[in-house]
């Protein structure tokens, strides 16, 4: 068997169990990552590359600046003050939307929403509002949210460091270009049209005084270091070219810092890195590796462009990679659905000469749409219990949310990044 043809049925097998997920994301991930070293696709070195990536240690570097923010309270204490100035329905989910995005882009979109969802909680049984109306626009919001920078999702990095290999890639708050427009587009929407799509279950309400940690025990200082690291480690990251330290290793100072100060402990900094996101990048990087070494991405970019036709325009190319990554990213995860359109991408690109970069900002930006299923981020299944939701539920209120994100993308796309600029 051809080492294409073993890339392709481990590109297949992935796509299979990241739907079906009957075992751990992660773990599929590292089955295909030593499934190529095993049958000789890649050498060990080739197929371990991704665990030493500079991403993956600026992943490490923002989980612990993130802990450290949710650890001492700050974010919080962030939360409760803007949700504060909000009086009616409509304008808690505005405050919590816009506060959940602008968050999200600078941290983890997923521990953002876990920071704000007790805190949400807590304030639909203080006011009366149902919870189920409050707790949707938090997922929604991350989503887009997690595209306002660079380091906002996952499926950003798996981006820039495909095209890092072609000494290309995006600035810190490129994303933002398209990212920050679905987000406020999004954000009015759902406080206006699709203010009546959200699940209202007040049956499901019950009465509760918890909203998380009150984290009354940390010191004051603690939580002003917090923010005060995190601002500087945010400004460091914008202004890398100018002061010649790379992201990774911003971050990784940051990190350090706090860990010397006790504003976290060594045991919390390390209960804060998701594991699972680390393996889950660093094994499907060997699949990227497996797909450009073989060639196996040209192959399914010369299917996808031989259904496609030489005579379609090349907004509809766009649109057709930009709906695939829609479509997959609500039945599989979202990182993961960049993760396996990444490659298949830059072979696209190549293959008809268009500018890497548009092709990939297509992929993340559809890939970041995971609102009308339950398992499209961590943070839809982080909900579902605790605001009564059904599978309907997020079809109902996520498939309008889909279609103005699109119109806006796709008007925003061609412009700001146009395949053959």
């Amino acid at each position: 068997m051809s080492p294409t043809t073993i890339t392709l049925l481990l590109l297949l097998f992935a796509i299979v169990m990241f739907v079906w997920e009957r075992i751990p994301l992660a773990l599929t991930s590292m089955i295909v990552c030593i499934s190529l070293i095993l049958t000789g696709v890649l050498d060990p070195a080739e197929g371990f590359a991704g665990f030493v990536n500079n991403n993956v240690i600026l992943f490490v570097d923002m989980f612990i600046i993130g802990g450290a923010l949710f650890r001492t309270g700050m974010a919080s204490e962030i939360g409760g003050l803007v949700t504060r100035f909000a009086k009616t329905e409509r304008q808690l989910v505005v405050a919590i939307m816009l506060l959940t995005g602008f968050m999200s882009g600078l941290l983890s979109n997923t521990g953002t929403a876990a920071v704000l969802i007790p805190v949400i909680i807590g304030i639909a049984a203080q006011s009366g509002f149902a919870r189920s109306r409050l707790l949707m626009p938090i997922v929604f919001a991350a989503a887009m949210g997690g595209n306002l920078s660079l380091i906002g999702a996952p499926g950003n990095l798996i981006a820039q460091a495909e095209l890092q290999t072609q000494g290309l890639g995006f600035s810190f708050f490129e994303y933002g270009l398209v990212g920050l427009p679905v987000l406020l587009a999004g954000t009015l929407f759902v406080a206006t049209i699709g203010f009546r799509f959200l699940p209202d279950h007040k049956t499901f309400e019950i009465a509760s005084s918890t909203s998380g940690n009150t984290h009354s025990d940390v010191p004051a200082w603690k939580k002003k270091a917090s923010l005060i690291v995190l601002i500087v480690t945010i400004l460091g990251m914008v202004f890398e070219q100018q002061i010649g330290i790379p992201l990774h290793i911003t971050g990784a100072i940051a990190a350090i810092m706090l860990i010397l100060m006790g504003v976290i402990s060594e045991t919390d900094a390390y209960k804060s890195i998701d594991a699972n996101t680390i393996f889950l990048f660093g094994g499907i990087l060997s699949l990227a590796a497996a797909m450009q070494k073989t060639d196996a991405g040209g192959v399914i970019a010369a299917g996808v462009l031989g259904l496609i036709g030489p005579q379609t325009p090349i907004f509809f190319i766009m649109l057709i990679i930009f709906l695939l990554a829609v479509v997959m990213t609500n039945f599989i995860s979202n990182t993961a659905t960049t993760a396996l359109l990444v490659p298949i991408g830059m072979s696209i690109s190549t293959s008809i000469g268009a500018d890497p970069r548009a092709v990939l900002m297509a992929i993340v930006i559809g890939g970041s749409l995971a609102y009308a299923t339950p398992i499209g981020m961590p943070a839809n299944l982080m909900v579902l219990v605790p605001g009564g939701y059904k599978f309907k539920d997020y079809a109902k209120a996520g498939l309008p949310l889909i279609l103005v994100s699109t119109i806006v993308s796709m008007t925003l796309l061609p412009i700001l990044f146009p395949f053959y600029p």
